[in-house]
């Protein structure tokens, strides 16, 4: 610590420790900090000093400073010890009785719920049934998502043989991994413009959220999915021509039963062309659709989009994981969707209320297992391919899920993480310090959308290798093969009605 450092408030979170003797005062850290944690005394004492209780652990002055002098680490003092009353809880009440506000974070759920995912495994070939070495043989990453016909007919013309049966609309991807929603204006533009240009040179689509899409990004229309959201932004006839698919949103993970609010100051020239609103107004999202209060309003819409776009695009319905997913997405189908989205309650968010993201919903692993189930039972589960959404950290989290029953993921914090997110839960704010989060033009260059689609592209180049590297140790060499086969699962330290929901044995049990 420096001398004269000072705090705001006497209950912070982080300290800067600034190493004196190494500090060459060059104020990197002062320009860095969009929260003005640091700052330059030119009194005595003189220096540069922080402001503890502005610090939000977002590392950026630890990782930008030229000396090595900064660390940021964890304020030790603690209250005293309470199994109820933590210093999470104890703060959160501070916080609440200074502002009399509703508590604001970013990110999915972070609470201490189980991740299925950790306790799950796969299976491996032994023997009788050899594995496929990835480097040597072809292995099929190719994914179609879209409804299926239950049968195929064919006939015989001039001799030769054709497909009878009309196909929907299908989209294709060369890896089973999208990314998620995430809105123009709550991410800016450099962002969306290096999603787009990955999900280009990858083969697969990025989402635009409801932030509609910006005109410079139309020329990727074919890699795109296009949001229509309960505010409407940004949707016209142009909007859902030039996409590759629809996504009607009912639902987010990270807030389900609840809509959205990108504050008027994060709406500048640009986000406001974009949706259609006024410079300066909060762009809110109502809770429901206000057009959709059935499963036969959210037909009409769905029919509505289809026939907009002369029924050459496929159209998906997005729901937040909840307790009655499985119904939810059989009425989804039912209703002529061509693809079911579910969000997990570990999805992220650039703005939620902290005691719903981290109280409403349900794990991604319960509610995909659940569903696909559900839809196989009915006999409807080739009418609707499956994408998978919330809490995906890394390739072998995909594998099990497509293993569960899912098409493909979306994925959205791994790809903030792969440009330089540090996780510091403050999108909300605005004033994102590695350029994500904001749209302050002076902070938004600090993301250049030529390196960033660079992390992108390495970030799902690996994660496509090491899915392969496990379909190889499987024994399978084509992705359509994993999908729903829960065989090759078994849980560990789950209860039997756990097991029971996931469909899947305990490790030990064999075939």
């Amino acid at each position: 610590m420096a001398v004269g450092d000072t705090r705001s408030s006497n209950f912070f979170d982080f300290i800067v420790d600034r190493d004196t003797e190494r500090c060459i005062e060059c104020l990197v850290c002062i320009q860095q900090c969009p929260y003005d944690a640091n700052i330059h005394r030119t009194v005595e004492p003189k220096g540069v000093v922080s402001d503890f209780a502005k610090c939000t652990g977002c590392h950026r002055c630890e990782a930008i400073c030229p000396t090595g002098c900064i660390t940021i680490r964890r304020n030790p003092s603690q209250f005293r010890e309470h199994d109820i009353w933590t210093d999470w809880h104890i703060k959160n009440l501070y916080k609440q009785t200074a502002t009399g506000g509703v508590l604001l974070t970013g990110s999915g759920n972070d609470y201490e719920y189980p991740i299925y995912w950790d306790h799950i495994l796969l299976d491996a070939c032994q023997v009788t049934n050899p594995s496929i070495d990835p480097l040597r043989e072809p292995m099929e990453l190719r994914t179609y998502l879209g409804s299926k016909p239950d049968k195929l007919e064919f006939e015989e013309k001039e001799g030769k043989i054709e497909l009878k049966t009309e196909l929907a609309p299908q989209l294709v991807l060369e890896v089973p991994v999208l990314f998620s929603a995430m809105s123009y204006g709550a991410i800016n533009l450099n962002l969306c413009e290096a999603l787009a240009r990955t999900a280009e040179a990858m083969g697969t689509l990025y989402n635009t959220g409801e932030g509609g899409l910006h005109k410079r990004l139309y020329r990727y229309g074919k890699n795109t999915i296009v949001q229509v959201a309960s505010g409407r932004f940004g949707v016209d006839i142009d909007y859902l021509s030039v996409a590759a698919a629809a996504e009607i949103k009912i639902g987010q993970g990270a807030k389900p039963g609840i809509g959205g609010h990108l504050p008027g100051e994060k709406v500048g020239e640009d986000v406001s062309k974009t949706r259609m609103i006024p410079i300066g107004t909060d762009a809110l999202s109502p809770a429901p659709q206000h057009d959709i209060y059935s499963i036969e309003d959210l037909k009409q819409l769905i029919f509505a989009i289809k026939e907009a776009t002369n029924y050459e695009k496929p159209v998906s319905v997005k729901i937040a994981a909840v307790h009655n997913s499985a119904a939810i997405a059989s009425g989804i189908v039912r209703a002529g969707a061509d693809i079911v989205a579910i969000d997990g309650f570990r999805g992220g968010t650039g703005a939620a209320p902290t005691m719903i993201r981290n109280n409403v919903g349900i794990p991604i692993e319960l509610a995909l297992a659940s569903v696909d189930q559900r839809l196989r039972d009915e006999g409807i589960r080739s009418h609707a391919s499956i994408i998978a959404a919330g809490g995906f950290r890394n390739s072998a989290d995909v594998v099990k899920a497509i293993a569960l029953g899912a098409d493909a993921v979306y994925i959205a914090t791994p790809a903030l993480i792969a440009v330089g997110c540090t996780m510091c839960q403050k999108c909300y704010t605005g004033k994102c310090p590695w350029g994500i989060t904001t749209n302050d033009p002076y902070l938004a260059k600090r993301l250049n959308p030529d390196i960033a689609t660079e992390q992108l592209i390495n970030l799902l180049r690996a994660w496509s290798r090491e899915i392969k590297e496990f379909m190889g140790a499987m024994g399978i060499n084509a992705i359509e093969s994993l999908r729903g086969n829960r065989e090759r699962l078994r849980g560990v330290n789950l209860t039997e009605r756990e097991l029971g929901i996931l469909g899947i044995k305990h490790a030990g049990e064999s075939w």
